[in-house]
């Protein structure tokens, strides 16, 4: 994302409603300490507020956590089962950010991450891929994507796998478009 709104081409103020079609939800964790395995969430939703100054901004969204998929229905079962998620009783992972602000050409957004039913400050560095129109007349749509690396003992998510097996750190990949609300 760029600095100062006035340098944002076409920038606008609004609520803007995640568009899950067009966006995605990944992750990465090391495995054995040598290999990185990947996998997405495919259901997930929430909205960006622009602000008339995009520091002003904000962002909700909401992870199902049963939609995990990590091309692997084996490893899928397991990892939601209450040896990490839990979805039967954490069924949702969600973020809400408390402040955005700069850093050099990118934002970094700062939050609070809900996750095994446990709630820690986290931040993403985000870059703003643009504003601009939609497949219909007169339609906006926005470009943001964001990453942050965290600790899954933070969360007590596997607490019983040890380290040596599922890397500690989890790092998240968020793709985001979302249409402007009329």
């Amino acid at each position: 994302m760029s600095a100062p709104t006035t340098e944002i081409p076409g920038y606008l103020a609004g609520t803007w409603t995640i568009d899950p079609v067009h966006s995605d939800v990944t992750f990465t964790v090391r495995h054995l300490g040598v290999s990185k395995v990947r996998g997405r969430f495919s259901e997930f939703g929430g909205e960006i507020v622009t602000g008339e100054n995009i520091t002003g901004s904000s962002v909700t969204a909401t992870i199902q956590a049963a939609s995990i998929d990590t091309n692997n229905a084996d490893r899928d079962t397991h990892v939601k089962s209450g040896d990490f998620l839990d979805i039967e009783q954490f069924p949702t992972l969600t973020f809400r950010s408390t402040g955005i602000r700069t850093d050099g050409e990118d934002y970094l957004i700062d939050g609070e991450l809900t996750l095994h039913g446990v709630t820690k400050p986290v931040t993403l560095t985000a870059e703003l891929g643009g504003i601009g129109d939609g497949m219909t007349e007169g339609s906006k749509v926005i470009g943001v994507s964001a990453t942050t690396e965290f600790s899954r003992a933070d969360f007590g998510v596997g607490a019983s796998i040890p380290t040596a097996v599922v890397s500690d750190k989890i790092k998240i990949e968020l793709n985001i478009e979302a249409g402007l609300q009329a």
